[in-house]
């Protein structure tokens, strides 16, 4: 009797997940095949082990259709296993040994029923940005067979959620393994999700960074730019290219961005961006951005002995922003009055625009005119960049038309 092949592809983001770890987990936007991946691997571990135990666990689940049980009878299927798995109606046992996966909800769980779980070797929660820090807090402990293992997956909706704070706070577990993985590292990405996908790229930035690239969930009301979208495009050759550069310090990144305008339009289309740029790097830094050299560079007053290093090293028309009461303020107000089209290689622009937002009080959740002072340094060069276009604007004297001469009647 021929042997039966066991197909099993698995995608390089996920290679580092096969070493044994007490957590696993991926977190990212839709259509990175994370589910896929850990369904993959738990069928994987039932083959090696049919003694293996395994629970699938989501916060709520009020039936089968649920939970990943589809999916993993869709694996067996696609890995040609079937002759090591019989497949019930609420559960998923081992043919040649006692092994089995079930599929739980934590939300009925209690102290006392969670000690079902005990002599389980994995748990895997799916949709784990929903769990609650009372489930998460029963799980954890309940797990403890040697060597056993609890896996994550999730796309991540606030930063102090639970699975957030315990996998990617300042203090995670040591023995973790937890990987970002989004669409663009998903070999197996169909068609029709792209779709999706550039639909939202180009419609709805904020629900593409949340829903595609993993970015946790923004509150729109505070957000400062609503009027922007990502589309691909070409400066036309007579452009007026517009720089603005931002200093960093310490932890802050050096910036520079490149724009131009055409009618009520803002076009940006490269930016540099480095955290911890030495003045030596400054230089080599702003040559990514194509033909800096050649235009002038409107550039944070603040380090005027950077922008006298500049000068000195291939940038002559650098100058510095003019700042002044409000400066900041009457800046922000001049972006939002264009349309803003940016071009997807520049990234921290789509970050930044998306996240930069108006302070918040804390006891009302009130949204005060008040702008927060993060997330800024791209918008800052920005600014900066177009500060020539805003004050023409302001300093230019109306025109009059001075009105026919009318014989009276």
């Amino acid at each position: 009797m021929a042997k039966q092949t066991l197909k099993i592809q698995t995608p390089e983001w996920a290679v580092p997940l096969l070493e044994p770890s007490r957590y696993k987990g991926a977190w990212g936007g839709r259509g990175s095949g994370k589910s896929h991946a850990f369904a993959e691997m738990m069928i994987e571990a039932h083959i090696l082990d049919q003694s293996e135990s395994s629970v699938c666990v989501r916060e709520i689940q009020k039936s089968l259709n649920q939970s990943v049980k589809r999916l993993l009878e869709l694996k067996i299927q696609e890995m040609n296993a079937g002759a090591y798995f019989e497949v019930q109606d609420a559960v998923i046992k081992s043919k040649k040994g006692d092994g089995r996966i079930i599929f739980q909800g934590m939300q009925n769980h209690t102290a006392d029923s969670i000690k079902s779980l005990e002599g389980y070797d994995c748990a895997w929660v799916e949709e784990a940005q929903s769990l609650s820090q009372t489930s998460l807090d029963l799980l954890r402990p309940t797990i403890r067979k040697p060597d056993s293992e609890l896996w994550f997956t999730w796309n991540p909706r606030q930063q102090n959620d639970p699975v957030d704070f315990l996998l990617r706070g300042p203090t995670p577990p040591k023995d973790a393994q937890v990987l970002k993985v989004n669409f663009t590292d998903n070999p197996w990405f169909p068609q029709v999700l792209r779709d999706e996908m550039e639909y939202d790229k180009r419609r709805d930035p904020d629900k593409y960074q949340h829903v595609w690239m993993g970015s946790y969930l923004t509150n729109s009301n505070t957000r400062v730019f609503k009027n922007w979208r990502v589309e691909d495009f070409e400066a036309p050759p007579d452009a007026i290219h517009r720089l603005g550069a931002d200093w960093g310090f310490a932890v802050d990144p050096t910036t520079l961005v490149r724009c131009h305008i055409i009618g009520r339009t803002l076009y940006i289309d490269h930016e540099a961006y480095m955290v911890g740029c030495e003045i030596v790097n400054t230089p080599e830094l702003f040559m990514q951005v194509p033909e800096a050299e050649k235009w002038p560079i409107v550039a944070d007053s603040a380090r005027p002995e950077t922008i006298s290093h500049m000068k000195k090293n291939g940038f002559p028309k650098i100058m510095t922003a003019v700042k002044g009461p409000k400066s900041v303020e009457e800046g922000i107000e001049f972006l939002k009055n264009y349309d803003i089209v940016v071009h997807p290689r520049c990234i921290h622009t789509i970050d930044e625009l998306t996240l930069y937002s108006y302070k918040q009080d804390p006891l009302t959740g009130k949204i005060l005119p008040v702008l927060e002072d993060k997330k800024n340094h791209v918008i800052d060069a920005l600014r900066y960049a177009c500060e020539g276009v805003r004050r023409s604007a302001i300093t230019k004297p109306a025109t009059f038309t001075p009105l026919p001469n009318v014989k009276k009647w």
